[in-house]
């Protein structure tokens, strides 16, 4: 009986395997789906709206897809608390997409081999990230980084994050610094773009960090 089974298994897997490359008579129709167009590649004016990127819930009342980059994604309901302002919140998440992007080119260009003229002769040739940090914490440059960079936070930074906290019109991130007049045309688009890339170089630089941690293997080998 036990034989039998086994011959009829193999009967069935066989016919199974056969059917996998028999040609279909027909063309079975797709079913048309609506899904949000990417908005990066137009004007960026409608920014978030009729994308929510977790369908199985509702997009929180607050984000109503007219700030960049919002895909109604907020499961901890972080932009409803009230000890936190909305307007804080996108600034920091600028400010922190902005440097990340600065320092994932910064890791890539040492990571490469990059180095301005002298750096070698003050830091050493190494491109270790981690060699490199130790090597200007030894030499004192990042504790001029922080003295200078700490100035300009508290002097500039911290008045204009407290001005966009309490002007519902104030544009977060925005320093009015634009030498190049590059926010003359299509700015709903930059500011897309921006906040998308300063969110991919965010993750880009966590994962990098933790890579060479674990494996002792900067982005490039």
């Amino acid at each position: 009986r036990t034989q039998s089974m086994m011959r009829g298994l193999a009967l069935l897997a066989s016919l199974a395997s056969a059917a996998a490359f028999a040609p279909l008579p027909t063309m079975l129709p797709r079913t048309a789906h609506a899904s949000p167009s990417m908005q990066l590649y137009k004007a960026g004016s409608l920014q978030g709206k009729g994308v929510n990127c977790i369908p199985l819930f509702s997009r929180p009342a607050y984000l109503d897809g007219t700030i960049p980059g919002d895909m109604g994604f907020d499961p901890l309901g972080i932009g409803n608390w009230d000890v936190l302002n909305m307007n804080f919140l996108r600034e920091a998440e600028i400010k922190h997409g902005r440097v990340a992007m600065l320092g994932f080119a910064g890791i890539m260009a040492e990571s490469a081999g990059i180095k301005a003229p002298g750096v070698a002769s003050v830091f050493g040739d190494s491109n270790d990230i981690f060699a490199i940090h130790n090597a200007a914490v030894a030499k004192g440059s990042m504790g001029q980084i922080l003295l200078w960079v700490g100035l300009i936070e508290m002097l500039a930074g911290w008045p204009a994050m407290m001005e966009r906290v309490n002007n519902p019109d104030a544009i977060p991130g925005d320093f009015k610094f634009d030498p190049l007049g590059l926010g003359t045309k299509n700015m709903a688009r930059k500011q897309l773009v921006e906040i998308k890339n300063g969110r991919l170089a965010m993750l880009a630089v966590s994962g990098i960090v933790h890579h060479t941690i674990i494996t002792g293997k900067g982005p490039l080998g």
